[in-house]
């Protein structure tokens, strides 16, 4: 394919990528006091009373940004099948055979990092959190609780996304394992740094949170460039 015809292909996926995420965007709203309170779970079991807005546009702001983050946790298998068919004209026949296994363990790992973010991580920020504010009134508002949790569970679906597109990226023979082994100590201090950027705190217990997770994927990963890497 040419330069252009890349593009023309690019263009392409991205138009069928947002015609699946308007989908589940509308699936989502529909569905979003049900949402709503899933979400804020973690956060309510705290409190003596529901949490609170100070502007007119917060409750639709909020509900337009959560049901957004829940049209891609949905139609991550198709968004992760466009990039597949986007990146397939660049690898063998044999390889495009792994188109099926690519969509599980993408949509897998996304699953497997919001999951983490809901029921490990961000239940231990609320507590954590909230233990500092006992002496004082809570007034928590919808928008900084939902900025928060749908960073979280975006963020840590998209850190658990690592070994996958190492996968990808050994397949088509742009990193190593032995590449990967190099700058391990480099992929420390940026994931950390991620972590910092992720966590509504800077103390090094709720990063390690983050962090710790991602480096152990990262190890997996090297792995899995190690099996699956183009050889030679």
């Amino acid at each position: 394919m040419s330069f252009l015809e890349h593009l023309g292909d690019f263009r392409k996926r991205i138009i069928h990528a947002i015609f699946f995420l308007l989908i589940f965007f509308l699936i989502s709203w529909h569905f979003r006091e049900e949402i709503y309170n899933w979400l804020s779970l973690p956060i309510l079991q705290y409190l003596d009373d529901k949490l609170i807005y100070t502007s007119l546009t917060e409750p639709i702001m909020m509900y337009i940004k959560m049901s957004f983050i829940s049209a891609l946790f949905l139609g991550s298998p198709f968004i992760f099948y466009q990039l597949w068919l986007f990146i397939s004209p660049g690898l063998y026949a044999k390889e495009k055979k792994y188109v099926l296994p690519f969509i599980i363990m993408a949509t897998l790992f996304f699953f497997l990092g919001g999951s983490f973010a809901y029921y490990i991580v961000f239940p231990m920020y609320c507590k954590f959190l909230l233990g500092f504010g006992q002496d004082f009134q809570q007034l928590i508002k919808i928008k900084e609780y939902f900025s928060l949790i749908l960073t979280v569970l975006l963020g840590l679906a998209l850190m658990f996304e690592l070994p996958v597109m190492v996968f990808l990226l050994s397949k088509l023979g742009l990193v190593t394992s032995k590449f990967l082994i190099k700058y391990f100590k480099y992929a420390v201090v940026l994931i950390f740094v991620i972590a910092a950027i992720l966590t509504p705190t800077p103390d090094i217990v709720n990063q390690s949170i983050f962090a710790i997770p991602t480096i152990l994927l990262y190890l997996l990963s090297i792995g899995i460039a190690r099996v699956f890497g183009k050889k030679g």
